[in-house]
């Protein structure tokens, strides 16, 4: 009988996957936003390409300072509490043990087979047995801040340039509704593409994701509108 291949699991995706499609989201939804509002301000073709390329890189920059740091700051807390638990393991391994064996009997697990399985993993790698099972730290949902900044900036990037693209190919007239209706298309394709990617269902996701984008461009094109007005 041929041997199972390991199994693949979605978690140890969260990190990237998080912030790409927190990127590309963030990248069609604030560019389509910006162009459209600035398009129905009534202002010149060039205005609005010019508008939507410094969001595109502004905000390609501004996603990866943000995850940088957001994820630096978390990586830097597990580490706090990653050295504290190797304090407390060294000053009172006994504590530790019992610590351990609670957690596993509040699971379920027989109370004198739970110290035995404290025990075992204690002797074997005390902190990593209590940054997985106390702290719920481990390898898989690691903050990785390299990763994380340049996902989101390349995201927001390729997000962003599709408003671009289909400004582009649109005459001035129908700026508003181009990128409107293209910027939808592309947020649901994004909700289906990370549902998919996360194994979750996709019509939630894509309803979510179109929604909100939808009432994101609405307000923008009416602060436009009005701005345009009183200008």
């Amino acid at each position: 009988m041929a041997r199972r291949s390991a199994e693949r699991h979605y978690i140890g995706r969260t990190g990237w996957l998080r912030a790409a499609v927190l990127g590309a989201n963030d990248g069609i939804i604030s560019t389509a936003s910006l162009v459209i509002g600035v398009a129905a301000a009534g202002t010149s073709l060039g205005a609005v390409l010019t508008a939507g390329v410094a969001g595109m890189v502004a905000g390609s920059m501004s996603m990866a300072a943000g995850e940088y740091v957001s994820v630096s700051s978390q990586a830097d807390t597990e580490r706090a509490d990653l050295a504290r638990e190797a304090q407390e393991l060294i000053d009172d391994p006994a504590f530790e043990t019992n610590e351990l064996a609670r957690i596993y009997a509040r699971r379920g697990i027989e109370p004198r087979l739970a110290q035995q399985v404290a025990e075992q993993l204690m002797a074997k790698d005390a902190l990593g047995a209590h940054a997985r099972d106390e702290l719920g730290i481990s390898e898989a949902t690691t903050p990785k801040p390299i990763q994380a900044a340049f996902a989101s900036a390349a995201s927001f990037a390729v997000g962003a340039a599709l408003p671009i693209i289909a400004l582009l190919a649109t005459p001035q007239r129908l700026i508003v509704p181009t990128v409107s209706g293209t910027s939808l298309v592309f947020l649901a394709l994004l909700g289906a593409f990370g549902a998919k990617v996360g194994g979750a269902h996709i019509v939630k996701p894509m309803l979510r994701v179109a929604f909100w984008g939808a009432l994101a461009m609405a307000i923008t094109a009416g602060v436009g509108a009005l701005v345009g007005k009183v200008i």
